[in-house]
């Protein structure tokens, strides 16, 4: 059997830690509010230990992200940050700021040292800084083409890298963009990033006290000049794994479980298939596992070199998908399943179950909608405030009834 890379999955609630172990993420990362890029996060320390707790029980690791940009104002609350550290015990610290690596040294010694995807390495002598200066793996950028990790590979042979395999694309180096602080206030680094390059431009050529408008397509929202495309190395990742990495990552965590839950079960699912027959590893039926889920489209991004064209969707920013998340079951008693709702369900739809370890979905078609707060039969339901449906055990073939646990997540077609 091939020795396979880690496969890292991003958590930003409780939820997500679950669902992430659930699908066989290996390891999970996550932040809290003032420790990293996620300013905003929406965990909190007690749900960071529970999720720490249930990971190891799960054989599972655990990183935290302390890769915030640290000014000196920031330091004064580190006593607080050790003990934090202390109680949480996470199997790694994730750190862009020198400073704050040797900060980390210092007082925490024993704990590993990830260099974040902030620094933006991009070759072999930074990696081999980030090693002299004690850290244990570097998160390469997202810019390193895959020609150039097998150079940094072959150079770096004695520490850990990881890289990104799928997620968001940042039009900066990654979390380096100036212009959602300039415009906004609101910085990149600490996860507040309000995603301006999402947003419609009218681009004009001034030539001096007039106008010229450059031609450009536009839609009625505007253009989408800098509209990146979602990073997928799926097609590519026989080639991937063969190089040697030591993790791959998933970008997210900003994003919801049934994305974390979809992409790590795609990629899972994808891994174990190349570690029983990597010669005939085909990841077509792995990319229709990723089609489901709502995306920009997809791009191989740098891995080939210079981003290409296609690497931007020009033409709009909403989902290129025909999918959306339908709901997660939330309990399961002896007569029903009750599964949450993400969107409005109709008597007639199909959801299309994702079964833990399986790799092709179980597809129910719900002939009524039955309220599970109140048993009431319903032509349809909308997603919010709780609103679930029950979904009798005798709709669904017995030999499924033990996969369908809590956390398994459900789409349909929109």
């Amino acid at each position: 059997m091939i020795k396979l890379p880690e496969l890292l999955a991003p958590a930003g609630t409780l939820d997500a830690f679950k669902t992430a172990i659930l699908y066989g993420a290996d390891a999970i990362y996550a932040g809290l509010p003032g420790f990293s890029m996620r300013a905003r996060a929406k965990i909190t320390t007690e749900e960071v230990k529970t999720g720490i707790e249930l990971a190891h029980a799960a054989g599972k690791k655990v990183y935290l992200a302390f890769n915030l940009f640290a000014h000196d104002a920031e330091y004064v609350n580190m006593p607080r940050v050790s003990e934090t550290i202390r109680y949480l015990k996470p199997d790694g610290l994730i750190v862009s700021d020198p400073g704050v690596l040797m900060w980390v040294r210092e007082h925490h010694p024993d704990i590993p040292i990830h260099i974040s995807t902030q620094t933006n390495i991009c070759s072999a002598q930074s990696v081999k800084f980030w090693q002299n200066a004690g850290a244990s793996l570097c998160v390469l950028a997202r810019e390193v083409s895959h020609a150039e990790f097998i150079n940094i590979r072959k150079q770096c042979p004695d520490i850990k890298l990881e890289i990104f395999v799928h997620g968001a694309m940042c039009m900066s180096y990654s979390g380096r963009c100036l212009l959602s602080n300039f415009i906004t206030g609101r910085p990149a680094n600490r996860g507040a990033c309000a995603q301006l390059c999402r947003w419609k431009y009218d681009v004009i050529l001034r030539e001096h006290e007039s106008g010229i408008e450059m031609p450009i397509t536009e839609d009625e929202r505007g253009a989408y000049i800098m509209n990146a495309k979602d990073l997928c190395l799926m097609p590519r990742l026989g080639d991937v794994i063969s190089a040697g990495p030591d993790s791959l990552k998933i970008e997210g965590r900003n994003r919801s479980e049934y994305y974390v839950g979809s992409v790590v079960h795609a990629y899972r699912t994808a891994m174990d298939a190349y570690a029983r027959n990597p010669e005939n590893f085909d990841p077509a039926p792995y990319m229709e596992m990723l089609n489901v889920l709502e995306s920009r489209g997809y791009t191989t991004a740098f891995f080939d070199g210079p981003l290409p064209p296609s690497a931007h969707n020009f033409e709009s920013a909403r989902s290129t998908s025909d999918w959306h998340a339908a709901g997660v079951i939330t309990n399961v008693s002896d007569d029903y399943f009750v599964m949450e709702l993400r969107n409005e369900i109709r008597a007639g739809d199909t959801v299309t179950f994702v079964l833990p370890g399986v790799a092709d979905g179980l597809g129910v078609t719900l002939p009524q909608i039955i309220n599970a707060k109140n048993d009431i039969v319903l032509p349809k339901l909308s997603a919010g405030q709780g609103n679930a449906i029950k979904i009798p055990r005798k709709w669904i073939a017995t030999e499924f009834h033990d996969k369908l646990v809590p956390y398994v997540l459900a789409y349909k077609h929109k």
